[in-house]
């Protein structure tokens, strides 16, 4: 997953895009974890990589592009920074 340096106009499905995923199962998790936050996203599969994605269970052809919300990109981008797990426990 990274996010990609582009233009501000870049839309879809009155969305903004956040970041692509390299695979179906990295989708889903930023999908959840959005949708946790109560941001709501949609995935964009490009060429068959939707239809791969009915037909073997997963895809792993192309990336899944993100869309949020425009008023909620920031909030997105902090939504799914990776953080280390060291940092969930206190001492």
């Amino acid at each position: 997953m990274g996010f990609l340096d582009r233009n501000k106009d870049d839309k879809w499905r009155n969305g903004v895009y956040l970041c692509d995923a390299h695979t179906s199962f990295e989708a889903d998790i930023i999908e959840s974890k959005l949708r946790a936050e109560g941001i709501p996203c949609v995935k964009n599969y490009r060429g068959a990589s939707n239809f791969m994605e009915i037909a073997l269970g997963s895809n792993t052809i192309q990336e899944i592009q993100i869309y949020v919300p425009e008023e909620m990109l920031e909030a997105a981008k902090e939504a799914i920074i990776p953080v280390p797990i060291e940092d969930d426990f206190e001492e």
